[in-house]
């Protein structure tokens, strides 16, 4: 019944037309806000995740089939780019090893491993290309809080690996090699296979790499609120166990001094990893409080 039904009938008197009325009014500013509040509720997700796209499972693959192909594309030409400075390549990779002649044990060695040199380089240098990949396909279905994330965790994981890769190179590889070459030189004649000796370099090198992304890992975790830095840091007698288990693991040759050189980085790249939890919990406001 609407206000002018009310006034215009003769049988209401005036306090039950008033009421009626106010009552019609009440209805009208209620559906109003249920209705503001049910566009309020479908703008919130659109807001929350601004690049979510709508698409079926087949759309998903075939996007992400096709992310795949260029990320692969971009290893193969940049692996092919790295194949032209290969010889330049192995005899960078062979300056660590004063005093080691090395070999070619088999026809087509050198080939092989020029082969497997090019692949980790083109793979090194056509990372960013395949991390742009990876991003750009999950990115849409990230909220914005997930999305603030990404660049801080992107180039502090491209600053870590490039660090694993310096550290290797300069520190674990030395000390590896004058370990092994020192232990029986008054025995043996230090004459080592290429292929052997390469498959040491890069996979020790690409293991500290892998392994220098943990204070990444770490950080990740602490900003989306599923472990603190005083949970982190109560673990630590753990922590020591596994850097010293994964330095066994991830080193090669499993002599003492590098196992022992990459157990003490892992651990103290995890101290460095409740650092930065800490400090970011630090800078994390506080929740308002109601009075």
């Amino acid at each position: 019944m609407s206000e002018p039904d009310t006034i215009a009938n003769p049988d209401l008197e005036p306090n039950q037309a008033l009421a009626l009325s106010a009552a019609a009014e009440s209805a009208t500013a209620s559906a109003l806000l249920a209705d503001a509040e049910a566009a309020a509720g479908a703008a919130a997700p659109a807001a929350e995740f601004p690049g979510e796209v709508e698409m079926t499972l087949v759309d998903h693959l075939e996007e992400l089939r096709r992310r795949v192909l260029r990320s692969l594309l971009a290893v193969v030409i940049a692996a092919a780019a790295c194949l032209a400075f290969v010889k330049p390549l192995v005899k960078l990779l062979e300056l660590p090893a004063t005093g080691v002649r090395f070999l070619q044990l088999a026809p087509g060695e050198f080939l092989f491993v020029s082969l497997k040199v090019a692949g980790y380089a083109g793979l090194t240098l056509a990372l960013p290309w395949v991390l742009f990949e990876g991003l750009a396909f999950v990115l849409p279905g990230l909220s914005r809080r997930e999305r603030r994330l990404v660049a801080p965790a992107v180039a502090g994981s491209t600053l870590l690996f490039a660090a694993g890769l310096a550290f290797a190179w300069s520190a674990l590889v030395p000390a590896a090699l004058r370990f092994l070459v020192s232990y029986g030189a008054d025995v043996v004649e230090p004459i080592w296979s290429i292929e052997r000796y390469l498959d040491f370099v890069l996979l020790l090198m690409v293991a500290t790499a892998l392994a220098f992304q943990l204070p990444v890992l770490q950080l990740l975790l602490g900003a989306l609120g599923l472990i603190d830095a005083r949970t982190m840091l109560g673990a630590w007698r753990w922590v020591i166990l596994i850097s010293a288990l994964a330095g066994a693991v991830l080193t090669p040759s499993t002599d003492p001094v590098t196992m022992l050189l990459l157990g003490g980085a892992i651990t103290a790249l995890y101290l460095i990893g409740v650092g930065l939890v800490a400090l970011t919990q630090g800078l994390r406001p506080a929740p308002a409080t109601s009075s």
